[in-house]
């Protein structure tokens, strides 16, 4: 009766809890982190806890409550404190971090058991996190891992010591406690293998990961390629390769990464990255000189089945444009007119918006001109004028009132260059019709 009284209470006036400090730690900000994968079961599973308390587990995992009443001069039991605890996640939940610090200070600062005080340390911890605070999170982490070296949850927390590292920019730190991971997973020798070797894996990815963000490519596709072939990283398979293939695609040798590129198209048809995936796979193509297949390569992207399209719209859309607009300017620049030409027309069907036609077309009246198809290119140009009446204020920009302008201006010159030749015919000689019948040969005897 008195754990629920106590409960009621808690709920009721937990905004009038007075804060205790922690080393200094306080909460003034709100905002939010990563998660992170599930903890392992070994985590999870009950402590034992000293005295008569109930188990407690590890952090994040709620601990059975007592069921025995407790006098009212006996220190508040386990039940109470996961109350408070719960309650503390609630407003962790709620971005209410200021008073989930509160609240998990106070418990910090009470009689409550050992392994209660850890999970509470853990949970301030993330607190800290998810506020954006991570100077602070890593004050925590660290003593965290001062009072328990031992905790099954070591491995994690370094983990997300590394992640805060490299958020902070600090990437030399981060690399160095993804290494710890490996190494304490190790040497806790804990029961959970198939969850620390998942963490392995999680930390040898964030190195790769934390090398690849730092621009050292070569390093990083070392890295994606070990996991790969030591077969752990089957779980993840998919994501890894993509990795890889980004990895290589900063490299000089861009043979590897048409191979990789290849193979991960045909494992994974229905992948969210094909789009980036195909785009990568033009890139080096064309880096290598072959046009044709990179010219491909780009159509297969714009021409994609819409069932493929509607699992991420925005994906597909961004790398169709950026893989259309990239291979089109260079084979212009190269003068493949032709190729270009059928790249921008397929661009064109993507997107009837004038904002986003109107460049694409004027784009093929360029190339029309290239090629003397001056017929064509007016044609474009036409088109491109006759999308002014859509324009209003909320599509009419800067950039494409230039445009229109600068459409204006080739079709212009266009029909005065049409008109100059004309003239220029008038002005030549005519040919005369009473020429003097040409002269046999003269036959010459031998």
């Amino acid at each position: 009766m008195k754990g629920r009284t106590y409960y009621l209470l808690l709920c009721c006036g937990i905004a009038c809890l007075a804060p205790a400090g922690l080393a200094g730690v306080s909460n003034t900000n709100s905002g939010g982190a990563d998660g992170l994968d599930a903890r392992p079961a070994a985590a999870t599973q009950a402590a034992p806890a000293p005295g008569n308390a109930a188990p407690a587990a590890a952090p994040g995992q709620l601990a059975a409550a007592p069921s025995q009443p407790v006098a009212a001069n006996e220190p508040a039991p386990d039940a109470d404190f996961e109350v408070t605890l719960e309650v503390a996640r609630q407003e962790r939940t709620n971005k209410l971090f200021v008073g989930a610090a509160q609240i998990l200070e106070s418990i910090l600062k009470t009689n409550a058991p050992p392994a209660m005080q850890r999970r509470a340390l853990f949970e301030l911890a993330e607190v800290m996190e998810e506020d954006e605070q991570p100077a602070k999170a890593q004050q925590i982490w660290s003593q965290y891992l001062h009072l328990y070296p031992n905790d099954p949850a070591v491995p994690e927390v370094l983990l997300r010591q590394g992640l805060l590292y490299r958020k902070m920019g600090v990437d030399a730190f981060a690399v160095s406690k993804f290494y710890a991971v490996m190494s304490s997973a190790l040497k806790l020798k804990l029961e959970n293998l198939a969850y620390y070797k998942k963490l392995v894996v999680r930390a040898q990815t964030e190195i790769a990961d934390t090398y690849y963000l730092d621009a050292k490519f070569e390093e990083a596709a070392d890295f994606f390629n070990r996991i790969l072939k030591s077969g752990d990283g089957e779980a993840n398979r998919e994501q890894l390769e993509w990795k890889l293939i980004r990895s290589l695609s900063y490299l000089t040798n861009q043979v590897e990464t048409i191979g990789k590129a290849q193979a991960f198209l045909t494992r994974f048809p229905k992948s969210s990255n094909v789009p980036e995936v195909r785009f990568l796979l033009a890139s080096a193509l064309k880096q290598t000189g072959r046009n044709a297949d990179a010219l491909q390569q780009v159509l297969l992207l714009l021409q994609t089945e819409q069932e493929n399209v509607g699992k991420d719209p925005e994906s597909w859309a961004y790398w169709q444009r950026r893989a259309g607009n990239e291979i089109a300017n260079q084979l212009y620049r190269e003068g493949d007119f032709a190729d270009a030409l059928e790249i921008y027309l397929s661009l064109g069907e993507l997107d009837p918006s004038p904002g986003w036609q109107a460049p694409v077309w004027y784009q093929a009246g360029l190339v029309y001109e290239q090629l003397q198809q001056w017929q064509k290119a007016a044609e474009t140009y036409t088109r491109i004028l006759d999308r002014q009446k859509e324009l209003n204020a909320n599509n009419n920009t800067p950039a494409l009132a230039s445009l229109l302008e600068m459409a204006k201006w080739r079709l212009d010159y266009i029909v005065w260059l049409q008109k100059a030749k004309l003239s220029n015919l008038a002005l030549l000689p005519q040919e005369s019709t009473n020429r003097p019948p040409a002269r046999a040969a003269l036959k010459l005897n031998p």
